[in-house]
C-alpha cells in the first residue's frame, strides 16, 4: 500500500548536545537485534526463531518497524549461523523495508560495530531493538523518532512496580525511591554520528564491553543528554520459559490500538481511484465505512441482505457482488465484511435451523468473502477487513455459537495475514465496543447518553485501519476514557487506579454481553456488527467531521 507516513519534521537549526544540522530530513533506520542464543529459555535454536503465537518472534518484530510510517528502512543482525532462517522469515513475510540481514559479531560490541558499518556514512536516526521484544509498539517508535529532532540520544524506560533493593551478601544495603528508578526497555534510538563516535571513544578503552548502547554514550560521551521516552509493560522481552507463555497469550489476546489517524489531507490522496466493498453495508458500523470512504473519494459498493439480496453465507452471491464491483470499476482495493447474527440460547436448547444460522454467517460468510476476493485484493495488493467482539477472548453461558464464532474470526484473520502476505495482502480485524446502531435502538430504545461508541466512530476507525500498514491484528475500538487525576504525583504510577480501572473494564465485558438482545429478528440483524467489546479509541476519530 501507499506510504502513509507524513513528511519527516523538519530538523532544529542544532541538537540538545549543540551540534549542527543540515535541516534536511533524516532517515530512521530500525536495527533489530537478533543475535541471542536461547540458552536461558533453554532451546537449541536462537530464542528469536521460537514461534509465539503462530510467528517466529522475529518475523512479529520486524513487521512493527516495517508496518511503522515513521521507519524507513530494516537492518537485521542475526546470531552467526542463522542468517539463512532470518533471511528466509523475511522473505516469506514480504517484509520490502528490511535492506540487510547480517550475521552478528562475537560480542554484542561487533554486533553494534557491524550494524553501524551497514547503516552507512550518512547522518540518520538509528534505532537499536532487541529481537525478543516483539510487543513494541507504533507509538513508541515514533516519539522515538521525535525525540531524535531534539536528542541526540533517546532511552525507552518505564516505572518499575516493584521495589528494588541493593543486596551485598545476601544483605539488603539499600532501598532507592521508586520515584527515580526506571526499567530500560529498548528502542535505544540515537543520531548516527553520536552513536558511532561513542563507539570510536569506547575503542581506546581496553576493558571497553557493552550491552547497553545508551551506557556507552553516558560513559564515553558524558556530555551528550539522553532523554527518556515512555515505554510499555507490553514490551517485555522474552528471557526465560515464563515470558514464552506471557508473550503467547498477549498475542492471543490480539488487543491494539487503532493505528495514528492519517492527516485528513492526505486521506483524500490514498482513496483517489480506489475501490471500497462492503458487505453488510445497508446501515450501522457498515454504512459509515461506506459514507466516510465515499466522501474522501473512493467508488464504494455496498451490499447487504436487506438492501441488494446478498447474503454472506452464499458463495454465488459474494462471487457475484465482487464480480459486479470488478467489472464496474475495474480494480477493488478493500473489503470489509460488517455482517453478522447474535442469537444468545442455550447450546442444548438451539435448533438446528439456529445453529446453523449462526455458523453459516458469522464464520461461512467471512470465509467465503475471503476467498473469492483473494484474486482482486492480491491484484491490488489490497486489504481484508473483518470484525469480532470482545466475547471471542472467552466464551459465556448463553453466546456459545456467537462467541465461538467471533474467536474463529479473529483465527481466521491471523491465518490469512499469515497465508496472504507474500500476495501483498493485509488482513485486520476491528473489535468495536458497544455500538450505539438503529439494530440496538431499536432493542434497547434510548440508552444513556455517553454510554455507547458512536457507530460513525468505528467506521472512521475502521477507514484509519485500511489506510494503515498493519495486517494480523485485531483492533480495538471503545470510547476515550476518563482522563487521569491530576493530583498523580508526577512519576509516581497510580497503581490503585490501575486495579480499580481493571475492575470497571472486567464489569464492562459482563454487561456488554448481558446487554445484547435476547431474540433478535435474524434478517435485520444480518447487516449489522454487534459491538460488545472491551476496546479503545482512536484519538482525534471524528477529525474529519464537522
Amino acid at each position: 500500500m501507499a506510504d502513509t507516513r507524513p513528511e519527516t519534521t523538519p530538523t532544529p537549526a542544532v541538537t540538545a548536545t549543540g551540534e549542527p544540522t543540515t535541516g534536511e530530513p533524516l532517515r530512521a533506520v530500525g536495527v533489530v537485534l537478533a543475535g541471542g542464543q536461547g540458552t536461558r529459555v533453554g532451546l537449541r535454536l536462537p530464542k528469536q526463531l521460537l514461534k509465539v503465537a503462530g510467528k517466529p518472534l522475529l518475523e512479529h518484530t520486524v513487521e512493527v518497524f516495517e508496518t511503522s510510517p515513521d521507519i524507513d528502512e530494516i537492518v537485521v543482525l542475526m546470531a552467526p549461523g542463522w542468517t539463512e532462517d532470518a533471511e528466509k522469515i523475511i522473505k516469506n513475510a514480504g517484509f520490502r523495508k528490511v535492506t540487510r540481514v547480517l550475521e552478528g559479531g562475537e560480542t554484542r560490541n561487533d554486533t553494534t560495530r557491524r550494524a553501524l558499518e551497514a547503516v552507512g556514512p550518512d547522518e540518520a536516526k538509528v534505532l537499536f531493538h532487541d529481537a525478543v521484544r516483539p510487543l513494541l509498539d507504533h507509538r513508541i517508535i515514533a516519539d522515538c523518532v521525535k525525540a531524535l529532532d531534539t536528542f541526540s540520544a533517546v532511552d525507552v524506560a518505564i516505572p518499575s512496580a516493584d521495589t528494588i533493593v541493593v543486596v551485598d551478601d545476601g544483605l539488603i544495603t539499600d532501598i532507592p525511591s521508586r520515584a527515580r528508578l526506571r526499567r530500560g526497555q529498548t528502542p535505544q534510538a540515537f543520531r548516527l554520528s553520536t552513536i558511532r563516535r561513542a563507539y570510536e571513544v569506547a575503542a581506546d578503552d581496553p576493558n571497553f564491553a557493552a550491552t547497553d548502547d545508551c551506557a556507552v554514550v553516558l560513559r564515553y560521551l558524558p556530555e551528550v543528554p539522553i532523554t527518556v521516552v515512555e515505554g510499555s509493560e507490553r514490551n517485555m522481552k522474552v528471557t526465560y520459559p515464563i515470558d514464552v507463555f506471557l508473550a503467547d497469550q498477549l498475542f492471543r489476546l490480539g488487543s491494539h490500538t487503532p493505528p495514528t489517524p492519517v492527516p485528513t489531507e492526505q486521506v483524500g490522496e490514498l482513496l483517489a481511484g480506489k475501490t471500497l466493498v462492503v458487505f453488510g453495508g445497508s446501515y450501522g458500523i457498515g454504512a459509515e465505512i461506506g459514507d466516510a470512504a465515499r466522501e474522501f473519494g473512493a467508488r464504494v459498493f455496498s451490499f447487504s441482505r436487506s438492501a441488494t439480496g446478498t447474503h454472506v453465507e452464499d458463495p454465488e452471491h459474494v462471487r457475484a457482488a465482487l464480480a459486479q464491483a470488478y467489472e464496474e470499476s475495474g480494480r477493488i482495493d478493500y473489503v470489509a465484511v460488517t455482517a453478522g447474527v447474535l442469537h444468545t440460547v442455550p447450546l442444548a436448547d438451539a435448533p438446528d435451523d439456529l445453529i446453523a444460522q449462526s455458523l453459516q454467517v458469522n464464520l461461512l460468510g467471512p470465509v467465503y468473502v475471503a476467498r473469492a476476493a483473494h484474486r482482486y485484493l492480491a491484484e491490488s495488493r489490497g486489504h481484508l477487513l473483518l470484525f469480532t467482539s470482545s466475547s471471542y477472548t472467552r466464551g459465556r453461558a448463553g453466546y456459545s455459537l456467537y462467541s465461538s464464532t467471533k474467536a474463529a474470526v479473529v483465527n481466521l484473520t491471523q491465518a490469512l495475514a499469515d497465508e496472504w502476505a507474500a500476495d501483498g495482502i493485509q488482513v485486520n480485524c476491528v473489535n468495536p465496543e458497544r455500538t450505539q446502531t438503529p439494530m440496538r435502538t431499536r432493542a434497547f430504545g434510548e440508552e444513556p447518553p455517553g454510554t455507547l461508541l458512536p457507530a460513525r466512530d468505528v467506521g472512521l476507525a475502521s477507514l484509519d485501519v485500511l489506510l494503515s500498514e498493519q495486517t494480523g491484528n485485531v483492533v480495538d475500538v471503545r470510547r476515550d476514557p476518563a482522563p487521569a487525576p491530576v493530583t498523580t504525583p508526577p512519576g509516581d504510577h497510580d497503581h490503585a487506579r490501575d486495579i480499580s480501572t481493571a475492575l470497571e473494564h472486567v464489569e464492562e465485558h459482563a454487561a456488554d454481553d448481558a446487554d445484547e438482545v435476547d431474540d433478535v429478528d435474524p434478517v435485520e440483524d444480518v447487516d449489522r456488527v454487534d459491538g460488545g467489546g472491551s476496546t479503545r479509541t482512536g484519538d482525534g476519530n471524528d477529525r474529519r467531521r464537522g
